[in-house]
């Protein structure tokens, strides 16, 4: 076990869920106190994993702790109340979401280990939070490479390989690792290894076993700087992540009046209806500009050699207002405001022509202030918005 103040029991035992200590220190935080312990079942935040949560209690007193966070060495377990040095207490984690947290950091070790023996890829980035996992490759992998990689991690939950720990020398770990060293590390370290898969310095929790983690899934693929970026979940949450998903998928499939494999073919199908529609619309918009444009014009107000237009629609399009304000400001004398409704919001597009003095990014900023909306633009033509009462 590595030396400092607090004994980690969590690096020798992951399925310990509390335990007595006593209170060795209590500083005061910008927001509430960390409490130091000589001994602890609380996995602090670091190395991409989430700190545990729980409780402390003493007496009849009953404490939460939010956040546990390490510095210098001291692992404090942040709460709302002070507790004197001295004080016996016990310790109790959240199990859900530890054995949550144990799940995703053994999937990361999996997959990590298959990008690197399938495609050569190392381990770059890990990022934990509660709604989804992340890690960083160095070189970017293709659809097929992800999916063996997928279904390699799989197979070895499925056979349920043991996960050891062990404290060594760090030249001894640099043998043992089966992925890139961090030949920067000196003194003891703790390696995490799974039996014929990977092995590598850790000091994250996880379970014992890998059938422990119960399924790993990638839901998502995506290019990060020269790499890709991997999403995944495991166990518990991924299982609520494909749930949620598949529900909305087959209320989709219903409401198309499709079979599950035919959901592909129903978005191209709607794709090009989508795409028919928005050229009629198009069209449409384009016949009435063409229509409304000379009427605009005639009624414009005529003051200071300048020709003042201001519209109102209910039942146009932001775009084609904005083209309307465009066509209109061909016309060096115009000065054009164009309102139209959208989605719940006030729209309005500001244009001029040439010989049109001032600025339309100031007459937007003027309606903006009028309708406390939001928007911008050039000097020639601006637009902004604002949520109608």
């Amino acid at each position: 076990m590595r030396e400092g103040r607090t004994v980690r029991l969590y690096e020798e035992n992951v399925m310990q869920r509390s335990c007595q200590a006593v209170v060795m220190n209590c500083v005061e935080l910008k927001q509430g106190f960390g409490v130091e312990l000589d001994q602890t079942v609380f996995y602090p935040e670091g190395g991409g994993q989430l700190s545990d949560t729980g409780k402390l209690s003493y007496g009849d007193k009953t404490i939460r702790i939010g956040h546990v966070r390490e510095k210098d060495g001291h692992i404090f377990h942040e709460i709302d109340e002070p507790v004197a040095a001295g004080t016996a207490v016990k310790l109790e984690i959240d199990w859900q979401m530890r054995f949550d947290h144990m799940q995703q950091h053994c999937g990361e070790h999996l997959l990590s280990y298959g990008f690197w023996k399938l495609c050569q890829a190392d381990n770059v980035g890990f990022h934990m939070t509660e709604e989804m996992v992340t890690i960083d490759l160095s070189h970017e992998v293709n659809a097929e490479e992800i999916r063996q990689v997928e279904t390699l991690a799989n197979a070895q939950i499925q056979e349920n390989r043991p996960i050891k720990t062990a404290w060594m020398e760090a030249g001894q770990a640099a043998r043992c690792a089966t992925r890139k060293f961090n030949d920067k590390l000196t003194g003891l370290v703790r390696v995490v290894s799974i039996e014929g898969s990977d092995a590598c310095t850790c000091c994250g929790t996880h379970p014992p076993m890998t059938g422990m983690v119960g399924l790993v899934k990638i839901f998502k693929a995506e290019k990060h700087k020269d790499g890709t970026r991997i999403y995944f979940l495991c166990g518990r949450l991924a299982m609520e992540k494909i749930q949620k998903v598949w529900q909305e998928l087959t209320e989709a499939v219903q409401q198309l009046s499709l079979k599950d494999e035919e959901i592909k073919l129903g978005v191209e199908r709607l794709q090009g209806e989508i795409k028919d529609l928005q050229d009629k619309l198009s069209q449409a918009e384009e016949r009435w500009l063409q229509a409304v444009m000379p009427q605009l014009l005639e009624k414009a107000v005529r003051k200071d050699g300048l020709k003042i237009i201001e519209a109102h629609y209910a039942d146009v399009s932001p775009g084609a207002a904005r083209k309307l304000a465009q066509c209109l400001a061909a016309d060096p004398q115009a000065k054009v405001t164009i309102f139209c409704q959208a989605q719940g919001r006030l729209h309005y597009v500001v244009a001029q022509g040439t010989s049109v003095p001032g600025s339309c990014r100031a007459r937007i900023a003027e309606l903006n202030k009028e309708w406390n909306g939001r928007g911008g633009g050039k000097d020639n033509l601006a637009q902004g918005s604002a949520a109608m009462e």
